[in-house]
């Protein structure tokens, strides 16, 4: 199984910044695509930015320009780093990764990890 472990939130002002990492750990084959959610209190939870394993990415609209989704295969994690934070960007951020295991052809959804939260000033 997998396990995802979000970090690097924090509080910041408006038109701060912010990096979030995920570590993907367990026992698993490979990772697929991976991506990042986010979650406000009483909202369903969107899709951020998404990353193939060959590097192709996308974003949401209202964070495009200002986000940037990236991933270290090696190390199997995934960070997004967030500049000209606003907020409206306020929320608690997930990730998640569409994994290959042992002796399985075709990948599966992992688990939702924690979250970490990130809190933007106005």
């Amino acid at each position: 199984q997998v396990q995802l472990v979000e970090s690097g939130g924090g509080l910041v002002q408006a038109g701060g910044s912010l990096t979030l990492s995920c570590a993907a750990s367990g026992r698993f084959f490979g990772i697929n695509a991976m991506g990042w959610y986010r979650q406000a209190p009483g909202k369903q939870r969107e899709l951020v930015a998404t990353i193939t394993s060959g590097g192709r990415t996308n974003y949401a609209d209202s964070v495009k320009g200002r986000f940037t989704i990236s991933r270290d295969n090696a190390k199997n994690m995934v960070y997004l780093q967030m500049n000209g934070l606003k907020p409206e960007d306020t929320a608690v951020y997930y990730c998640n990764a569409d994994v290959s295991y042992y002796g399985t052809s075709r990948p599966s959804r992992a688990s939702w990890g924690q979250g970490t939260q990130v809190t933007v000033s106005s």
